[in-house]
């Protein structure tokens, strides 16, 4: 970073659109100069917001959109959470998504010289083992955040009381909307909510502060309650006087989709949240809340400055407008699919890659063909269509590493080109400390007609991958005795 007196540091933040990001914004500007990464689409005259912020168009499952998006950063706030779906289908889970997101975000980081990510992440209840499946992605996200040597700051808070978050949203919509709320008993589990302004102070703070660098800092507000309290507490401060009824606790599923249904809020949303109301969620310690001298706002003072729906701020920073048009995303009928695999023991990525197009003519009794030619590139037919490609994958030098080859699709009669942002591709990721691979197909374009291809080649591909999943078990087994 620049030694001269007069340089304002350069700050990114992914997740600038978020509730935390829009509060955050205001409070660093005065003294950085900010990078704000949003996934909409940035048009020119608003790129630049004065001298001091710019907005950027990035999509995260491209690396090489965050290693531009990311060129000329000293300091970056990871605000992300990938639970809902990016792509018209997308086959996975949202810990998946997750892990390569912030793998993503750890490369292009490395790659620019950032000094230190400050990543929001959840607290975590005392007995570990047993994680939800939305704690346990937290966890994967913090790790992979410092696997590529920049320093980690990971703030660790509960629900965050701000008019937009989506777990104080899903509550305040239960108290307005029903007289009668019927509450599970998992929902006498502790929880330690905090105030969203208590959360930008907390994120301000550590910036640039070495003593935090690579370490996790619990955080939280004055009050412990149970969730059942939180309600309760919530409806005397709207004014509202629901009749709370305690219940025994249903199958989460089904609490999920009662949910979603009767506060509107998305399924892919609510159901790892309602997963983790059986957890206890309360900080360990304050220590850094005492370093600062923060006690934090009473939830009560939380709630009345939230449901204000500015949050109490007296600035902004607009983001780009997302206009009435559709964009090209909306509009494609376009496929993500990640699968998360094995990796047998001083295998690489390219050892898996190359596997699979070995493998695949076996599986399917040569029914399909693979021919890989001396570039790596690789063209996939039936064994009666010897002239005509079903896909043709494209192996990138520039783009790839041990650790992450990657294929672009560029023809075939089973993809359609051109029609996104982004090129389809397949790439073979290593993870978390080489104990997995990650499948990803991105951007991909079925010619099939959609219905056809949601009935057939969808869950052909689920098939496929759930078998090579077992092929590569049956080689770390092997390579195990």
């Amino acid at each position: 970073m620049p030694t001269n007196p007069n340089y304002r540091p350069v700050v990114a933040v992914a997740g600038a659109t978020g509730f935390v990001g829009q509060a955050l914004l205001p409070a660093l500007k005065s003294r950085y100069r900010l990078i704000c990464l949003t996934r909409h689409t940035v048009h020119e005259e608003e790129s630049a917001c004065g001298l001091d912020v710019s907005w950027r168009q990035c999509d995260i499952f491209s690396l090489n959109d965050i290693e531009q998006a990311l060129c000329g950063a000293d300091y970056a706030f990871y605000l992300v959470h990938s639970m809902m779906p990016t792509a018209r289908l997308t086959q996975g889970n949202f810990q998946d998504m997750d892990l390569i997101l912030a793998d993503n975000f750890a490369r292009a980081a490395a790659l620019a010289g950032v000094r230190q990510i400050i990543y929001l992440g959840g607290l975590f209840p005392p007995n570990q083992k047993r994680l939800s499946r939305h704690l346990y992605s937290r966890r994967e996200v913090k790790e992979t955040l410092g696997a590529y040597g920049v320093p980690v700051t990971s703030i660790q808070a509960g629900l965050i009381v701000g008019s937009n978050g989506s777990s104080f949203r899903i509550v305040t919509r239960l108290v307005k909307q029903f007289k009668v709320i019927a509450v599970p008993r998992v929902m006498l589990s502790l929880t330690h909510p905090i105030a969203l302004s208590d959360i930008v102070q907390i994120l301000v703070y550590c910036l640039g502060r070495k003593e935090t660098y690579n370490r996790c800092f619990d955080v939280g507000g004055p009050d412990v309650m149970t969730y059942l309290e939180m309600i309760k507490q919530t409806s005397a401060v709207m004014g509202y006087k629901p009749r709370i009824v305690t219940v025994p606790t249903i199958l989460p599923a089904l609490t999920s989709w009662l949910l979603s249904f009767f506060t509107k809020s998305p399924k892919a949303l609510v159901a790892p949240l309602v997963e983790s109301l059986k957890h206890v969620m309360v900080a360990k310690d304050l220590v850094l809340q005492e370093q600062m001298n923060l006690t934090g706002l009473p939830f009560k003072e939380a709630v009345k400055i939230a449901i204000k729906k500015d949050d109490g701020q007296t600035e902004f920073i607009k983001p780009p407008k997302v206009t009435g048009n559709k964009s090209p995303e909306k509009e494609v009928l376009n496929v993500r699919s990640v699968q998360r695999l094995p990796l047998p023991a001083g295998k690489d990525a390219h050892w898996v890659a190359r596997q699979y197009s070995q493998w695949l003519p076996m599986f399917f009794r040569s029914l399909v063909k693979v021919k890989v030619d001396q570039a790596g590139n690789c063209y996939f037919y039936f064994f009666f269509m010897k002239n005509k490609s079903l896909l043709d994958l494209s192996f990138s030098e520039d783009r790839s590493f041990n650790d992450r080859p990657i294929y672009y699709i560029t023809g075939g009669l089973m993809a359609h080109l051109n029609l996104l942002p982004h090129p389809g591709r397949l790439e073979f990721r290593r993870v978390l400390q080489n104990k997995y691979i990650l499948v990803a197909i991105h951007d991909y374009v079925p010619t099939l007609p959609w219905f056809i291809y949601n009935l057939t080649q969808a869950p052909l591909h689920l098939w496929v991958m759930h078998n090579f999943r077992r092929y590569l078990s049956k080689k770390l087994l092997l390579a195990r005795e």
